[in-house]
C-alpha cells in the first residue's frame, strides 16, 4: 500500500513494553476543545519520551478506516504515528516505518486466506436474519464496507426482544464460521441515538487477536501489556492484557463490563496510570 502519515514515535528493535490504544473517543476525542488537543499533546510529548526509555511499541487498534485514522490526526493536529495500526476492527494491520510510510503485516495477512469470509456470506446471514427471523440490520454506508469488516446497525427495540435478536445474531454468525462484534454505539463517536454496532469479520481476527498477535510479534511478556479503551467493543482487548483500562469518559455499557476505570477522562485518564506505570 503506497500510504504515508506523520513519522512515528522513534523505533528500537528492543521491544519491552507494548501499550494498545483504542481510538475514537480514546486517544482522539471528538470533541476537540482546545483543553481536551492540549492534553492529548502533552500526552504524545510524554510518550515521545517514554518510547527510547523503556523501550516501548505503540499500536493504534481501531474500527476506524486508514483514511478516517489520518482525516482525525489531521483534525487534531496530531504530531506523532503510532508503531503500528491495526485499522477496521483489527482486520488490516500496518507497521509505520519512522518517516511515516506504512508496511502491511504480511504474516497477520496470511491468515484471511485461510478464513472462509465474504461479502456473499454475510449478506446470506443478514438475509436469513431478515426472512426468518424478522430481524432487520441497516448497513452502514456512511464510510463503505471494508473486504474484511461489514457494518451494520440494530436499532433497539424492548430490551427482552432486543436481548433475543441480539443472541439470535450472534448464534448465526457462530454457526456460519463468521467472526462478529456486537455493542452499543457511541453518539459521541458520530454514531445513532439507540442502536448497537453488529461488525461481521473473518473468524480469529478483532482486537483481542491483534493484541495476542502482536504479543507474540514483538515477544513481550503479558505481564508489560497495557491498553485503554472506551467502549463495549474494547472490553476484550482489555482483558487480554495485562493492565487494561477504561477510561473515565467510557460508555456506561463498557463501564459495566469492566472494573478497571481511570478517574480522569481521555488523555488525563491515560496519563494518569502511565506514569504510575513507569514511575522510577
Amino acid at each position: 500500500m503506497n500510504y504515508k502519515i506523520n513519522k512515528s514515535f522513534s523505533i528500537s528493535h528492543e521491544v519491552n513494553y507494548l501499550i494498545f490504544f483504542d481510538f475514537d473517543e480514546t486517544y482522539f476525542p471528538h470533541d476537540c476543545t482546545d483543553e481536551l488537543l492540549s492534553n492529548l499533546h502533552e500526552l504524545e510529548e510524554y510518550l515521545n519520551n517514554l518510547v527510547p526509555e523503556r523501550f516501548v511499541k505503540i499500536g493504534w487498534v481501531t474500527g476506524s478506516d486508514l483514511n478516517q485514522v489520518v482525516h482525525k490526526m489531521n483534525q487534531a493536529n496530531i504530531s506523532y504515528s503510532p508503531h503500528f495500526i491495526a485499522s477496521n476492527l483489527g482486520t488490516e494491520l500496518h507497521h509505520v516505518r519512522e518517516n511515516g510510510e506504512l508496511l502491511v503485516n504480511k504474516e497477520w495477512e496470511r491468515r484471511f486466506t485461510k478464513a472462509n469470509f465474504s461479502n456473499d456470506k454475510v449478506k446470506e446471514l443478514i438475509s436469513e436474519l431478515h426472512n426468518v427471523y424478522q430481524i432487520k440490520l441497516v448497513e452502514q454506508t456512511q464510510f463503505g464496507q471494508k473486504r474484511y469488516k461489514y457494518n451494520y446497525y440494530y436499532f433497539e427495540k424492548s430490551k427482552p426482544q432486543s436481548q433475543y435478536d441480539l443472541k439470535i445474531i450472534s448464534h448465526l454468525a457462530k454457526i456460519n464460521g463468521i467472526g462478529i462484534n456486537i455493542n452499543r454505539c457511541n453518539p459521541k463517536a458520530g454514531d445513532p441515538e439507540g442502536a448497537f454496532d453488529v461488525d461481521f469479520i473473518p473468524l480469529h481476527t478483532g482486537k483481542k487477536e491483534i493484541v495476542r498477535f502482536m504479543m507474540n510479534y514483538y515477544q513481550v511478556p503479558l505481564a508489560n501489556t497495557i491498553a485503554f479503551g472506551d467502549s463495549g467493543n474494547d472490553i476484550e482487548m482489555l482483558k487480554a492484557v495485562k493492565h487494561g483500562y477504561l477510561l473515565g469518559n467510557a460508555t456506561e455499557e463498557a463501564k459495566g463490563l469492566h472494573d478497571k476505570v481511570t478517574i480522569s477522562h481521555y488523555s488525563s485518564g491515560i496519563l494518569e496510570v502511565l506514569i504510575n506505570f513507569f514511575k522510577g
